[in-house]
């Protein structure tokens, strides 16, 4: 997987300005017009379920999920998930997202969803979200919308408009 000794801590308060720095360096101001920036500039993410990679202590990539609504079924947002561009294709991203499902399952989460690349999250296991199905705020392109099942059958007859879950939004 990777060759690097990487430590995968969940995300404390402190971690808040360099993974800033590293959203604005991978993703640039553009990111916020997405979609899932939309619903990410209304409720916090949760740091029990969000994680940053670190060389030494040198952050070098950053996790996080938020609560979400699927029409009226919770679930977690799972996004943004960087890694700083020295540190790709080494395994880091993999190892913050396998630690984020793995927490997300053990603290009772049933659904993880996202907007991304198939072809990488998939390997993990996500899956296309058939079109319609799911209702995002704003555009995007329905083939990356992605969902993974922390419960086997968690996804069943789930359909509606993804919005924040202000019942499980941490308070400042």
């Amino acid at each position: 997987m990777t060759d690097l000794s990487v430590t995968i801590s969940p995300e404390a308060p402190g971690d808040a300005q360099a993974i800033e720095r590293l959203h604005e360096r991978t993703f640039g101001p553009g990111r916020f017009v997405l979609s899932a920036y939309r619903i990410r500039e209304h409720v916090d993410h949760l740091r029990d379920v969000s994680f940053t990679a670190r060389i030494g202590t040198l952050l070098v990539g950053s996790v996080r999920q938020l609560p979400i609504l699927i029409g009226e079924t919770p679930a977690l947002l799972l996004g943004p998930l960087t890694v700083e561009p020295p540190f790709r294709s080494r395994g880091i991203g993999r190892l913050l997202m396998e630690r984020a499902l793995k927490d997300a399952g053990d603290k009772g989460h049933r659904l993880v969803l996202l907007v991304g690349d198939e072809p990488y999250y998939s390997r993990v296991g996500f899956k296309q979200v058939a079109k319609g199905r799911i209702t995002m705020p704003g555009p995007v392109d329905a083939a990356r919308v992605l969902v993974f099942e922390l419960v086997d059958g968690a996804f069943e007859g789930v359909s509606g408009v993804v919005a924040p879950d202000w019942s499980k939004a941490r308070r400042a």
